[in-house]
């Protein structure tokens, strides 16, 4: 069965990104969590939606 509640670590690993860069994404509501008392979990749903939302329309990150 897949998780469907990721710890911020497993953001970091699944995004290539720093730990503190999730959290600041986190703090700043940019990306969506679930706090259960006072662990934070991203539902992988959300994450999913969050990747398809910043994709940028076939125009590669590195083009200018």
């Amino acid at each position: 069965m897949e998780k469907l509640l990721l710890r911020p670590v497993e953001v970091t690993e699944t995004l290539g990104i720093s730990r503190a860069r999730v959290y600041e994404l986190i703090a700043s509501k940019e990306l969506p969590c679930v706090r259960i008392g006072r662990s934070v979990r991203v539902p992988a749903e959300a994450l999913r939606q969050w990747i398809e939302d910043r994709q940028d329309g076939g125009i590669t990150c590195l083009d200018n």
